[in-house]
């Protein structure tokens, strides 16, 4: 790749250039649930009248989903800010896959398939059931059932894991009910049994990221693979069972429930069955890929490596190369903002507590793990706490702030970006008095860092990878009118991200640096890489979207 170039009028601040993304706090279409125009914000709101103000697509072909119906989220947007270009994401990938049978013909699906049909074994489907098009859709799932059954597998186990975060909170019956009767298509013959064999909330079990909550591996563990647990004769009872048993819980909580014949489980995974984790996002299929893959293991008691054949959607780990199979190639994403500035010397530092710290390191880098020189890179991970995000809306976002703080101050780094979660991860409770403390939070905590930008006399970007906490209630998708729950009264919660736009508030203290918006329209997250090269100091390369700002 070819060097940056310095800038001919421009030599970058003194101090560093801090990009802080504020995660889920967009810029909200109604002002009702929209808790981050209700939370108390002066820093946002001093800002928004005393720095450049421009507002990025953050969702849609603006982060390279198939449409502008398609909300973004974090994996992707940080691809975006860090590389500067916006490539076919998760679901773009798939569903051309899909289209063109490339994933049909690949030499993974048929290993799968061959394994099943000679062994007279079952094949297994693992993943997110939902349409919310962040994870998993089932559009994919259902894809996969069909070809299945018509390349000659008579038994397969579907062990679903419920949404209502990328969905409406309490949507788990319609994507059920919706598969249930597809299902029963393809069992019109005989000699077929495709079923659901097991399920549970996405924050329950299965689903964890980044080493943060094993426990919930180890529960998905249980109940997919090992068949233990709660039994139902059906999916639909099972939630109908345990919500009645646990008043208001929403679907992501749900606890897990195995489907049995008798008092046999329905599917556990056994010795020489093929497994499909169908989930397209990366970081909360890795977990259970590895207690698939790994000779050694020693997060739970899994016992002896199972013996089966497995693939992901795709590989969610390309360095680690978690799975070591995978049904299709994730985007080649190169020439990457930290790559570029570690070829020009620049020391950089990336930190953010656990939920978010494979964002601004791993997503950041083009899905590429480990750093590109440890004598310029420093990445710091602040372990996040175990418990409800609602119960502690702060998170670690005070001790990611004491480390930047020092960081600046320290004098040592020309590039630091940071993650604040607190926005999305508590957006996705739908709990807004919770939501305004989160909001509020590291609103204070975007003052701290204004007070030693401007000491350092540096450069603060502040902006978000998608909007979350500015669209808290469900509404009617043709009026737009909030959608009351008819028990409580009060407005449904909405849990997914949001559609809206997020903002950038670039501030330079000095007012020395002739500085303006730029003339460029139609604005994303991708646009955030050439802005941050040309505040350093550097002409942003060939092929980056344009800088947000322009300096005379």
């Amino acid at each position: 790749m070819e060097p940056l170039e310095k800038a001919k009028n421009f030599r970058g601040p003194d101090g560093p250039v801090v990009l802080v993304i504020l995660d889920g706090v967009g810029i909200g279409k109604y002002e009702e649930g929209d808790i981050v125009r209700k939370a108390n914000t002066p820093t946002l709101d001093w800002l928004s009248q005393n720095s450049f103000f421009s507002q990025l697509k953050a969702h849609g072909t603006a982060v390279g989903m198939p449409s502008d119906a398609d909300m973004g989220n974090s994996e992707i947007g940080h691809n975006a800010i860090g590389c500067g270009r916006v490539f076919a994401q998760g679901a773009s990938l798939v569903n051309k896959s899909i289209e063109t049978r490339a994933l049909f013909e690949g030499d993974v699906w048929k290993e799968l398939i061959e394994n099943v049909i000679s062994h007279n074994s079952k094949l297994h489907f693992i993943g997110l059931l939902s349409n919310g098009n962040v994870h998993s859709h089932i559009d994919h799932l259902e894809a996969l059932l069909t070809e299945a059954k018509n390349e000659g597998v008579k038994n397969a186990c579907v062990h679903i894991l419920i949404d209502g975060r990328d969905v409406p909170p309490t949507s788990a019956l319609e994507y059920v009910n919706r598969l249930e009767n597809f299902l029963a298509v393809l069992n019109k013959d005989s000699d077929i049994d495709f079923a659901i064999a097991s399920g549970g909330g996405r924050m329950k079990i299965t689903m964890d990221r980044y080493q943060a909550n094993w426990g919930m591996v180890e529960q998905g563990w249980s109940t997919h693979v090992k068949g233990e647990g709660r039994k139902f004769e059906s999916s639909t009872e099972a939630i109908k069972t345990l919500r009645d048993e646990n008043p208001g819980v929403i679907d992501q909580d749900l606890p897990p429930f195995v489907i049995g014949r008798g008092n046999e489980p329905l599917g556990p995974i056994v010795e020489n069955d093929s497994v499909i984790f169908f989930n397209f996002r990366g970081d909360r299929a890795i977990e259970m890929s590895q207690a698939f893959e790994d000779d050694e293991f020693d997060k739970f008691p899994r016992g002896p490596k199972l013996k089966v054949k497995y693939a992901g959607m795709m590989q969610y780990d390309g360095d680690a190369l978690i799975p070591k199979k995978y049904l299709v190639s994730p985007p080649g994403i190169n020439r990457t903002m930290g790559e570029y500035l570690v070829k020009a010397d620049v020391k950089q530092l990336a930190i953010s507590e656990t939920q978010k710290f494979g964002h601004v390191t791993y997503f950041f880098n083009g899905n590429r793990s480990g750093k590109f020189d440890d004598s310029l890179e420093n990445y710091i991970e602040i372990p996040s706490d175990i418990v409800p995000f609602e119960e502690r809306p702060w998170m670690k976002a005070a001790e990611i702030t004491d480390k930047v703080v020092e960081a600046i101050q320290s004098g040592e780094y020309k590039f630091i970006r940071l993650n604040y979660a607190n926005g999305d991860m508590v957006g996705h409770t739908g709990v807004t008095p919770a939501v305004e403390i989160a909001v509020e939070t590291v609103d204070m905590c975007v003052a701290r860092l204004l007070k030693a930008v401007k000491k350092t006399k540096g450069i603060l970007v502040v902006t978000a990878d998608h909007g979350n906490a500015d669209d808290m209630y469900q509404r009617d998708q043709k009026t737009g009118e909030i959608v009351f729950d008819q028990q409580t009264g009060k407005p449904k919660p909405k849990t997914s991200h949001s559609l809206n736009p997020v903002p950038v508030y670039i501030y330079e203290p000095t007012g020395t640096v002739k500085m303006r918006l730029s003339e460029h329209t139609d604005l994303g997250v991708s646009n955030l890489a050439a802005t941050c090269l040309k505040l350093l100091g550097f002409e942003p390369p060939e092929g980056y979207t344009p800088s947000i700002v322009e300096i005379d």
